[in-house]
């Protein structure tokens, strides 16, 4: 009797939690906290607003571009500075406009999360560090100049006015995260900075862009701001990085005619929740969906989703019904998961707008990114049936897309490789293919598109088996020359993600897809070795 009445106690509680956390209180959480957001956006116009993915895309209806920095390279145990997940275009972006602001969430229990208290810290310090030693290795040319060369003068001063020594490096935390843990994380700076100039980051054109340093500002629900008193950004002898957490404090909240629960974070994860509702299509009816109340949001919801849906479906594109698994507790708290709908376009062209590094535009906008001059290009899976007018060929990679038509069947091939948390051997039996298919085209010249279903992940990993395939370091493609001469590392693949990261500002490779890669690589090297022992021995 006493288990039946404890189990019924965590059933009933857990049902509470279902309520509190219902598709309702999430949205108008999303929306309570954006218009949080739009006032600190307001006090500085000229600030780009930039969307740390993927929970901070719900907070604002408009973003000129986005970012990624994780949690987890900030958590007390894990502290790392990846190279996966440069975010180099940030940096340009901050230093063309003279600073951004960078929104995110959390959910109960902070005021932000690890991404901006530590993540984004150690970023801004560890590039810092990089452009001093760069700018302190160009004053030491220079004076070896003056030298040799007293005709020359020079006061030893970059183009922003820094000279090397006054550069600021320090590690610049938040006053909540303790002096022990800041001890440990300049431990690693020296290390993740030789990390960072040894992946063959392009430090010159940072170091040309950014006439000052890097420094991140904090600013949450409790922040404390005089209106009277904000300083104009280009005040500062520092490029901000304005942080700003969208989280308030759980609490019950009343309007006209019903109550809700408030949720802090209510954008992460959206898959648990969001019933296939996006953030774009979510701001389009965001004052209907807010003006339906609780009754009324879940039916309201679902009638978007399949509008939505029906819209691409009769414009040819890719489109599956949202499944639908019942709950336990109520018809209201169902779990709904869907893939993300595209935006139609009507020609190739439009749907492939050319973007290079640097670049900021509609987050939600399909666009085509080129690597450099190897006839590459990554982006997310188009949509038209008739393709061949504008491109060479395509390589497919989205395990859920129809197939494209084209002309010629030999340009186009499609190989439904699934992500490694639903297939974990999906990418490596496919890279072969893969790399034999665009090595026919690329011997002869022609231009290779390469999509997944966001360009982010596998179209990625894919593109990094084919430049080290078939490609030298310099970009140049040989073949496979290089690839069969030497020794494939996991700092080789470090280096060639961190050359497609400069031009796919998107990329988002996951560690499980980056490990198939390299074992992919690692085995055909034991293969071409063995091969070669065994022409030699006969």
């Amino acid at each position: 009797m006493a288990a039946e009445e404890k189990m019924s106690v965590y059933r009933a509680s857990r049902s509470i939690k279902r309520l509190e956390n219902s598709l309702y209180n999430a949205l108008r959480s999303i929306y309570e906290d954006a218009t949080f957001v739009a006032e600190i956006a307001g006090l500085w116009r000229d600030l780009p607003l930039v969307a740390n993915l993927r929970c901070g895309l719900w907070y604002s209806p408009r973003f000129e571009a986005t970012c990624y920095f994780k949690s987890t390279d900030g958590h007390t145990n894990n502290l790392s500075f990846s190279t996966s997940r440069l975010n180099l275009h940030l940096a340009q972006l901050a230093g063309q406009k003279g600073g951004c602001i960078i929104v995110d969430s959390t959910r109960k229990g902070k005021r932000f999360p690890d991404s901006m208290s530590k993540t984004i810290s150690i970023w801004a310090c560890v590039l810092n560090r990089a452009i001093k030693n760069h700018l302190q290795r160009m004053s030491d040319t220079m004076q070896q100049g003056i030298e040799l060369d007293s005709n020359i003068s020079c006061n030893g001063s970059m183009d922003g006015g820094f000279r090397p020594a006054e550069w600021d490096c320090t590690l610049h935390l938040p006053t909540w995260v303790p002096n022990t843990e800041k001890a440990i994380i300049e431990t690693h700076l020296e290390d993740w900075t030789r990390l960072l100039e040894d992946c063959h980051a392009d430090i010159s054109s940072l170091a040309s862009n950014l006439g000052k340093p890097l420094r991140p500002l904090w600013i949450s629900q409790r922040t404390l701001i005089w209106l009277n008193e904000v300083p104009e950004h280009d005040s500062w002898d520092f490029i901000p990085l304005i942080l700003v957490s969208a989280s308030g404090m759980s609490q019950l909240r009343t309007t006209s005619g019903f109550s809700w629960h408030y949720i802090p974070g209510a954008g992460d994860d959206e898959e648990s929740w969001a019933r296939g509702l996006s953030p774009d299509m979510f701001w389009k009816h965001s004052f209907e969906l807010i003006d339906a109340g609780p009754d009324l949001c879940n039916r309201l919801v679902a009638e978007i989703v399949e509008k939505e849906r029906v819209y691409h479906a009769h414009r040819g594109e890719y489109s599956p019904q949202v499944p639908v698994r019942s709950g336990k507790v109520l018809a209201s708290n169902l779990t709904i998961s869907s893939e993300e709908s595209y935006v139609a376009s009507q020609s190739m062209k439009s749907k492939f707008p050319i973007k290079s590094m640097g670049s900021t535009s509609c987050c939600n906008e399909q666009s085509l990114f080129w690597l450099g001059q190897t006839n590459i290009a990554v982006c997310a899976t188009p949509h038209d049936s008739d393709a061949s007018t504008d491109i060479d060929c395509v390589l497919n990679c989205d395990s859920s897309s129809k197939p494209l038509c084209f002309q010629s069947v030999n340009s186009y091939l499609h190989l439904p490789i699934m992500t490694s948390k639903v297939d974990r051997f999906s990418l490596i039996r496919n890279l072969s293919s893969a790399i034999d298919f665009a090595k026919t085209h690329l011997s002869i010249g022609r231009k290779l598109i390469v999509c997944c279903h966001n360009g982010e992940d596998i179209s990625i990993c894919v593109c990094l088996a084919i430049l080290i395939s078939l490609f030298d370091e310099d970009g140049s493609y040989d073949g496979g020359k290089s690839f069969m001469s030497t020794n494939i590392t996991k700092w080789d693949v470090k280096r060639r993600l961190v050359f497609i990261c400069k031009f796919a500002v998107n990329a988002r490779p996951s560690r499980g897809n980056l490990k198939q890669v390299f074992g992919f690589l690692s085995k055909e090297q034991d293969s071409l070795t063995n091969t070669g022992s065994a022409v030699d021995s006969t």
